[in-house]
């Protein structure tokens, strides 16, 4: 298959054709397709754009190691955000422990170095009115996780409330709800940052 006639495929298509043809090409597509939209997603729910490019580049790993357990039944993308998600969770409870550790846990190597990361070149601080994305960012931080990734899915990456059912495993009542309750934790959060 020729680059064009790859482009021109639907996701679904495009891991079949991995999955059958073991066309590296194809895998190319969707992680150029789906590279921005999970770092957004990942990003606004971890809030850190270090953990969040690992994150992302272990989902687009695990697509490619374990593309053969996609199945047909379900859209790429809610495989995918699921992978996502569930590694994003993963890092949050890693981090959360980490967080209970002091420095000094460590302490019986000198030789230790530790990196202070180069934050020039951060998403959240390159935008147009830094300062309201970073006050949105640390609300969103204070968000339930359920209800994060919830209001995520839905008013950031646009997705359906079947999709992020499917996503989160959840019904979609419950998805409706955990996004009400995002968005009311939210506004209440962000309360006076507009109304000046």
């Amino acid at each position: 298959m020729t680059d064009r006639n790859l482009n021109e495929l639907t996701d679904e298509e495009l891991i079949l054709e991995f999955q059958k043809n073991d066309t590296e090409r194809a895998f190319e597509i969707l992680v150029q397709r789906y590279k921005n939209p999970l770092t957004n997603f990942v990003f606004r729910y971890l809030g850190d754009y270090e953990s969040c490019i690992d994150v992302v580049q272990e989902t687009m790993i695990k697509v490619y190691r374990y593309k053969d357990t996609y199945q047909s039944i379900a859209k790429f993308s809610t495989w995918i955000y699921t992978i996502a998600g569930n590694l994003a969770k993963t890092e949050l409870q890693r981090r959360k422990r980490r967080t209970i550790l002091s420095i000094n846990a460590f302490g019986k190597d000198n030789d230790e170095t530790y990196e202070i990361p180069d934050e020039d070149y951060r998403p959240d601080k390159i935008t147009d009115s830094g300062i309201k994305d970073e006050i949105i960012q640390k609300a969103f931080m204070k968000v339930s996780d359920a209800y994060r990734q919830a209001v995520i899915l839905r008013d950031i990456q646009e997705l359906s409330y079947e999709e992020i059912a499917d996503i989160m495993g959840i019904t979609v009542g419950t998805v409706k709800s955990r996004i009400n309750r995002g968005r009311a934790q939210l506004q209440k959060l962000l309360k006076g940052i507009y109304n000046e």
